[in-house]
């Protein structure tokens, strides 16, 4: 005899649901408001049965316009959910153990339920963007023997248009780790096939702006190693002339455009953390492929002065008759420190003058100074110094999280975070009118310093050098790229940010924050401390929209 005391517990997308849940705490939810072209989600909690295992199948029913997916919620090992020096007490654990995150997809409409764990299933449903308004129902019929459970989701869609994304969002794309993970030969064309389905599932995350390996990428790499070759621009240095080949690059801009990403970030033209040498250059020369430039080479050497004279003008030259130039930005180094690094950063971009313009370049600069003396016009900052960017009356900003901050409260998208306090930053953004969010790893794929490669399945802290879930966003599976929740969560956000600047039009920008501040001041590490609270903030700007639209 089969109990029937299983259960299935409807949730919102932003809980984490842990092997050892206390599912009688949590809270049923019926549905919610969308508007036409937005992706909703939420999740069903499954536990229980008088046997360890059980077997069951579900059957969905929906409008054949509504494009519905289920997923399971997997669990992945976090042996540094946080640092014990780095921490605060808005995590959900910060104890090592198996956290929910990889989402895989669930063709076969089959799940185990194990009396002693509780799993969920997860499940998004995009609206059509030409769907009437209406109200209209998800019923997933879950089967097991004798037992069958309907749940139903109430999707209300609202007579409007979810906005094109207006910000610019990238994630540090890492085409390398694609090569080393999978075990490609670099730019063979089995990589290539695998960079694209990362490219697309980036632009599915919202991802518009994609890290462009000009040359290979220097950054999260240990002084004096090396991280594989993978340059895009073909070097070859006869003579005493450079000559450059495009044709790699050309055909990287072409699929990232087929993808539907637009935008692009050359990578930096010199090494991370203000340290004043060159990436790694490798040429053809008269004794066969040579390293030109690299760690052995600091930037104020006259060789990569006339290289930059010679590359510069070629590579300009190339993204403007691509139709790119535009839509496109330069890199010098990454976060250097003002009284440090601050001669260095100015003749490197010295070096730049005449061939890139100043608006074009951006870096993650946290150092306010660089702006003051007039170095930096469109800063990245952390989002921990923001605050201070704008008390100095720089508003044309950027902002960024790596590793931090993650204390005093400041969102972020750590696998130990509440999916509270990542989807928050949709509304942070809309709060701090910000032009562009930047993250660095979307697949860093590489233990800290791109010392070895991981198997992010196993290791989700970079080899223990980083809070779990802070180098990548996406898992690589066998076929492609799998999500995350907090993936997800971080998309759900630059919604609610979309569905801000459609309400803006209405009632105008203040009106909004009034809106989304009604139960609260929001800061970069001042908001709503529970999931329901942020997702409150959405349900305000759905009803203020339903009652101007009607």
């Amino acid at each position: 005899m089969v109990s029937k005391d299983f259960v299935f517990l409807q949730l919102s997308s932003l809980n984490k649901v842990f092997l050892d849940e206390n599912h009688m705490a949590l809270s049923e939810v019926k549905g919610t408001c969308a508007l036409k072209g937005e992706k909703v989600s939420y999740q069903i909690l499954y536990t229980g049965g008088a046997e360890r295992w059980t077997a069951c199948r579900y059957s969905i029913c929906a409008d054949q316009r509504i494009k519905v997916n289920t997923f399971k919620v997997g669990n992945v090992p976090c042996e540094v959910p946080a640092f014990s020096n780095e921490t605060d007490c808005h995590y959900l654990r910060t104890t090592p153990g198996l956290y929910p995150d990889v989402l895989y997809p669930d063709s076969d409409k089959a799940i185990d339920i194990k009396r002693e764990n509780k799993h969920s299933l997860f499940v998004t449903a995009e609206i059509p963007e030409d769907i009437p308004s209406g109200s209209y129902s998800i019923e997933i019929t879950f089967e097991v023997k004798e037992v069958k459970v309907k749940k139903v989701f109430e999707i209300t869609v609202i007579d409007a248009l979810l906005p094109k994304q207006e910000l610019t969002y990238t994630q540090w794309f890492y085409a390398d780790c694609i090569a080393s993970y999978y075990g490609y030969e670099m730019y063979s064309e089995e990589h290539w096939a695998m960079i694209e389905k990362f490219v697309v599932k980036a632009k599915e995350l919202g991802i518009n702006m994609i890290l462009t390996p000009i040359f290979t990428v220097a950054l999260d790499t240990e002084e004096g190693g090396e991280r594989p070759t993978h340059q895009l621009v073909d070097v070859e240095y006869i003579g005493g002339e450079y000559t450059f080949g495009f044709d790699r690059l050309e055909r990287w801009i072409e699929m990232c455009q087929r993808c539907g990403i637009h935008k692009f970030e050359m990578s930096h033209l010199f090494t991370q953390w203000g340290s004043g040498c060159m990436p790694k250059i490798e040429a053809k020369t008269e004794n066969g492929t040579e390293k030109i430039f690299g760690w052995h080479v600091k930037s104020e050497s006259e060789e990569y002065k006339e290289f930059l004279r010679a590359f510069l003008p070629g590579l300009t030259d190339f993204l403007k008759n691509q139709g790119v130039y535009e839509d496109s930005v330069f890199h010098i180094s990454d976060e250097p420190k003002f009284e440090k690094d601050y001669e260095t950063y100015k003749a490197q971009r010295e070096m730049l003058e005449g061939y890139v313009e100043s608006e074009k370049i951006i870096d993650a600069i946290s150092h306010y100074e660089f702006c003051e003396c007039g170095l930096v016009k469109k800063p990245v900052a952390l989002t921990y110094y923001v605050d201070a960017f704008y008390e100095k009356g720089f508003k044309d900003i950027w902002t960024y999280y790596c590793c931090g901050p993650c204390i005093e409260g400041y969102s972020n998208r750590f696998i130990a975070m509440p999916s509270g306090r990542n989807r928050i930053t949709g509304f942070q953004l809309y709060k701090y009118d910000i032009d562009g969010f930047l993250h660095w790893g979307y697949n860093f794929y590489y233990s800290e310093l791109s010392r070895r490669v991981i198997n992010p399945f196993q290791e989700t802290d970079a080899g223990g050098g980083m809070q779990s879930g802070d180098a990548f966003t996406v898992y690589p599976g066998t076929d492609g790229p799998l999500d995350s929740l907090r993936g997800i969560a971080f998309f759900e956000g630059l919604q609610d940010l979309r569905a801000c600047k459609l309400l803006e039009r209405y009632i105008g920008r203040d009106e909004v924050v009034k809106i989304i501040e009604e139960s609260g001041e929001i800061r970069f590490n001042q908001f709503p401390r529970t999931d329901s609270g942020v997702l409150e903030i959405r349900e305000r700007i759905n009803k203020k929209l339903i009652s101007v639209i009607g």
